[in-house]
């Protein structure tokens, strides 16, 4: 239910006009919607200004309703942003080229570092071995 909200509010936020803009509305041109029973569901929609929104999901085992889904916008550049996602027990996942990607770390691992891992190793082994 969270996911539809979030889905929701996504496409409104993206279709709001800017303050340098003129209001306008755009015209509905997909709207499919499925609602089965036991926490299964699917819609997808379009918009004539390129919005695109579809989720589906499927009741999971821990009673919540594992989904999955994607929603596309046109961008000011006139590139199409994408954002795909999972949602279910682990929590939710996106994954877009649009998200922020942690720098790789900045140098490598010094010796005496590596030595004292292997070292702990080694001593992890032996407790296991006593």
């Amino acid at each position: 239910m969270k996911t539809i909200v979030f889905a929701a509010l996504l496409a409104v936020a993206a279709a709001l006009p800017r303050p340098d803009e003129e209001a306008h509305s755009a015209e509905i041109l997909v709207d499919d919607r499925v609602h089965p029973e036991e926490g299964a569901y699917s819609f997808n929609f379009e918009t004539e200004n390129g919005i695109q929104v579809s989720e589906s999901a499927s009741a999971g085992e821990e009673g919540q309703s594992n989904s999955q889904g994607v929603f596309r916008f046109p961008m000011d550049n006139g590139e199409v942003a994408e954002v795909k996602w999972v949602a279910n027990e682990f929590g939710f996942q996106p994954e877009s080229s649009l998200l922020p990607v942690a720098p790789a770390f900045p140098h490598p691992i010094p010796e005496f570092v590596l030595e004292q891992i292997r070292f702990a190793e080694e001593q992890k082994k032996l407790e296991k071995d006593d």
